[in-house]
């Protein structure tokens, strides 16, 4: 994918790894679109990175909403030809505790949020990129999901937030070979404990002992280099319905 003369789009763009995403595909020289709710971030963020950056206030599970911002991205030089999802929530609660059983709005919620507000982005913006020109490898769009090592290494009073990357996981290949007629691939990207506003508001020792857990590098990761990911994927046109885990080889206890 030529990055240079396409349009990307970056749902849940205004922080954490969303943000680190779009400085890094504006740096390589795409339009970018941040969809995010957050309008004052979005807004600053757009600011900064000046020309070439737009923001528009969506959220990923209003239909309308991720339409009027593809719709955006779509109409800019080059027309939309990556997507990246990253908005997303977390949640703690055991599935039966002392208080009784899991809670069901907040489960249903994550999983509205991260699932299915990943699904709607992806098979918009997949929509919009059918009707671009293919390069010379046939390519007219990249899709990249945000999953999690808690889908497959899921710890104690993670169930929704697992559940959720779990299906992000699993959607990936069937997603891949559903947009392989149209010359659309679909990646998704797995990270381990990162440097995000997940984790912003835990008292310094305990994002020490976070980042110690990682085997190498032994820190919490960058969301800087989520976002160089994302550019090697969309660069990378042999990169297909892959789960790729970002995660400094760490494997989650239980605890």
């Amino acid at each position: 994918m030529d990055i240079e003369h396409s349009a990307a789009l970056i749902a849940g763009g205004a922080s954490g790894l969303g943000a680190a995403t779009a400085r890094r595909l504006h740096a390589a020289g795409a339009r970018v679109v941040i969809a995010d709710l957050d309008a004052q971030k979005g807004d600053e963020l757009a600011a900064e990175l000046g020309e070439r950056a737009t923001f528009v206030r969506a959220d990923v599970t209003k239909p309308e909403q991720v339409e009027a911002a593809v719709e955006r991205a779509a109409e800019l030089e080059g027309g939309l030809r990556i997507a990246v999802a990253c908005a997303g929530i977390g949640w703690a609660e055991r599935i039966v505790s002392k208080r009784g059983p899991h809670s069901l709005d907040p489960f249903e919620r994550v999983i509205e949020i991260n699932l299915v507000g990943t699904f709607n982005v992806m098979r918009l913006a997949a929509a919009a990129m059918r009707a671009n020109t293919p390069n010379a490898d046939g390519e007219r769009g990249v899709c990249v999901n945000t999953a999690s090592i808690a889908a497959y290494d899921g710890q104690i009073g993670q169930i929704a937030y697992s559940a959720s990357k779990g299906g992000i996981v699993g959607m990936t290949l069937p997603a891949a070979r559903d947009l392989a007629g149209v010359g659309i691939r679909v990646c998704a990207i797995a990270p381990g404990t990162f440097d995000t506003p997940l984790l912003a508001g835990l008292p310094e020792p305990a994002r020490t002992e976070l980042g110690r857990q990682v085997p190498f590098p032994s820190r919490l990761g960058r969301p800087d280099e989520f976002g160089a990911l994302v550019v090697a994927i969309a660069e990378n046109a042999m990169l297909n319905g892959e789960v790729i885990r970002l995660d400094g080889a760490l494997r989650m206890p239980p605890r």
